[in-house]
């Protein structure tokens, strides 16, 4: 059966909601980025990237599950994408060979497990919102230690990247490199709420602080 196509004033609509969509993604507004996918996705919903996109923003924001939801739907209208083998590892139950190694080398140094599994977390997140460009993977070990060693540093862990590296058996170069593209792509912070484990975040402190100080300074102000 044909798709059913998307009308000339629909599809200009659509574009001017998507071109929105995405300079909120590049401005870190996720929350307004998804809206303007999402209503994209209804206007226009035989667009594969619309739905690409959306799974990124969604993904980005640490909402796995809708994530996921979207990225199906571009599977489905995009069958013989390059990037399906990509995407369909995400729906797999076993893990890959980043995954098993990462899970195998971390728990052999002694890294509690809910930390293993926000690595985890970034590394499902990270190939989602990666989108078309390409994921290569020539040794595995160099993902796990850079996902291994990003989410020590967002938990405050003491670490030496070189300390890291040897542990996995790689070289510190590489997976620097690695580690500043989680960086990039996932927009990484210190204490990132999306990867950080423990019971009190110092980034609360640092919220209630600006918004303390913005409530000293309205009142400073007041005629």
């Amino acid at each position: 059966m044909a798709k059913k196509q998307t009308n000339k004033g629909n599809r200009r609509k659509a574009k001017e909601l998507e071109e929105q969509g995405l300079r909120a993604y590049q401005a870190w507004d996720m929350d307004q980025a998804i809206q303007y996918f999402q209503k994209t996705s209804r206007i226009a919903p035989n667009e594969p990237d619309t739905f690409l996109h959306l799974a990124r923003a969604l993904a980005r924001s640490g909402n796995f599950d809708q994530a996921l939801r979207a990225l199906a739907d571009f599977m489905r209208l995009e069958p013989e994408s390059p990037l399906a083998e990509r995407f369909e590892q995400l729906f797999a139950s076993g893990m890959d060979e980043v995954e098993q190694t990462l899970t195998e080398k971390a728990t052999a140094d002694g890294l509690p497990i809910e930390i293993i599994g926000a690595a985890i977390q970034m590394w499902i997140e990270y190939r989602i919102t990666l989108g078309r460009e390409p994921l290569i993977i020539r040794k595995p070990e160099t993902w796990a230690a850079a996902l291994d060693y990003t989410v020590r540093k967002v938990n405050l862990h003491p670490v030496k990247r070189k300390e890291i590296a040897a542990l996995y058996g790689i070289s510190d170069g590489a997976m620097r490199d690695r580690h500043n593209d989680l960086l990039s792509v996932l927009d990484v912070m210190p204490c990132d709420y999306r990867y950080f484990t423990g019971k009190e975040n110092p980034l609360d402190k640092l919220v209630e602080a600006a918004e303390l100080l913005e409530q000293l300074e309205a009142n400073f102000q007041e005629p």
